[in-house]
């Protein structure tokens, strides 16, 4: 009978060890504070901060310096991305989807970024 009091013990460690932990909420806290940074960084650069590819992830949105400009070649644009189709710099970056670019010796390639 000595061991029901041993056992009694034994289990509130247990349980007690399941109960979360001051650091829980604060571990939370900064990883929302952080996304909460990254979309006030983003629209301080004159970014839109919004979800983007497939998975739906919170990006910013961004439009380059060199947006529409000519080019024949990748290395032609801020962002290394002159669409062959229309022979301009991309208009956006991050360009999500499947678009045909030019590289940087002017061959047109697919790239796809989800």
């Amino acid at each position: 009978m000595r061991s029901a009091p041993l056992f009694a013990v034994l289990a509130l460690i247990a349980v007690s060890a399941c109960q979360p932990t001051a650091e829980t909420p604060t571990g939370a806290l900064s990883s929302v504070s952080q996304v909460e940074q990254q979309r006030l960084a983003c629209e301080a650069r004159g970014g839109r901060w919004g979800s983007g590819g497939l998975a739906g992830f919170m990006t910013c949105f961004e439009t380059p310096r060199d947006a529409g400009k000519s080019c024949k070649r990748s290395t032609d644009c801020s962002t290394n991305l002159c669409l062959a189709r229309s022979g301009t710099c991309a208009p956006i970056t991050p360009l999500f989807g499947c678009n045909e670019t030019l590289d940087g010796e002017g061959r047109r390639v697919s790239l796809c970024v989800d």
